[in-house]
């Protein structure tokens, strides 16, 4: 029996076959059918072994940059996976992810996928009284923000693991010191398709935010399709300038492009009036 990553890449490249041939694609694809998948160990680090081809570029607002191989992503985020896991975070645990788009966000979203986690991806442009809605519907029990906006959670009640990014704060673990942690890294347990991998509250335009709900499979293989729509071929580059805090942010920051064997780049900010040059296609929420 195929194993899941080589039925998820039968599916992938019998899109990217078809890429401008829509009625062939439509009339014959078939989702693959996964039992036990987990996106990061199967397809990601099985991808990345051995390849040093970029899988992401982050450009600051000062016009500073970082790119990462796929080999190097695979690696820390199995690091940071290990760290997390001492920190307390284990399968089924929901972590509240509070970061602008810098490199250490792909790092914990893989690494939460490795450990079955549950990300609970947030803007940072939410205020306290949001967050304790978040905290408490959400059942969240580790938090990851960014330093400049832990103040946010000073009066906020509850049991939960505090962890900084990008700077020292009281009380907070450091993020810096989850370099010190070993890089193989081994799960504890299986991760079945249905499992849950994502929890994204809706934005509440008419009343309190909806909690919804997404699995290892509906986001990882359900945005095959959306590799397909933006066109992905292996090394393009993908700018995407969506937040962190929506659902268009997975699809198009994460999923999409390195199911492509793409690079995903993007920027600290969404103020950029156009896409650079280098960019063969670009999104934004």
């Amino acid at each position: 029996m195929a194993s899941p990553y080589e039925r998820f890449i039968l599916a992938r490249d019998f899109l990217q076959r078809h890429r401008t041939d829509y009625a062939t694609a439509y009339r014959d694809y078939r989702a693959p059918e996964l039992d036990e998948f987990n996106w990061a160990l199967d397809y990601f680090d099985t991808h990345a072994a051995g390849n040093a081809t970029p899988a992401l570029w982050v450009v600051e607002e000062d016009g500073s940059e970082r790119k990462v191989s796929y080999a190097d992503m695979a690696a820390r985020s199995g690091q940071v996976a290990n760290w997390l896991r001492d920190a307390g975070v284990r399968r089924g645990d929901r972590v509240l992810l509070m970061l602008p788009n810098r490199v250490e966000l792909w790092e914990i979203m893989l690494a939460g996928i490795k450990l079955g986690a549950v990300l609970v991806p947030t803007t940072m442009l939410v205020s306290s009284n949001d967050l304790q809605d978040r905290l408490q519907r959400g059942r969240v029990r580790h938090v990851i923000a960014q330093a400049s906006e832990t103040h946010k959670f000073a009066d906020l009640p509850g049991d939960y693991t505090r962890i900084a990014v990008g700077g020292t704060v009281a009380g907070w673990l450091d993020y810096v010191d989850s370099a010190a942690a070993a890089i193989a890294f081994a799960p504890e347990g299986v991760t079945r398709a249905t499992d849950p991998l994502l929890l994204y509250f809706t934005s509440g335009t008419t009343a309190k935010p909806k909690l919804v709900l997404h699995s290892h499979q509906s986001y990882p293989v359900g945005h095959l399709s959306t590799m397909y729509w933006i066109g992905l071929r292996p090394g393009d580059v993908h700018w995407n300038i969506s937040s962190p805090g929506w659902a268009k942010h997975a699809w198009s920051c994460v999923f999409a492009p390195w199911n492509a064997g793409a690079l995903c780049s993007s920027t600290t900010t969404s103020a950029s009036p156009r896409a650079p040059a280098w960019t063969r296609s670009c999104a934004a929420a």
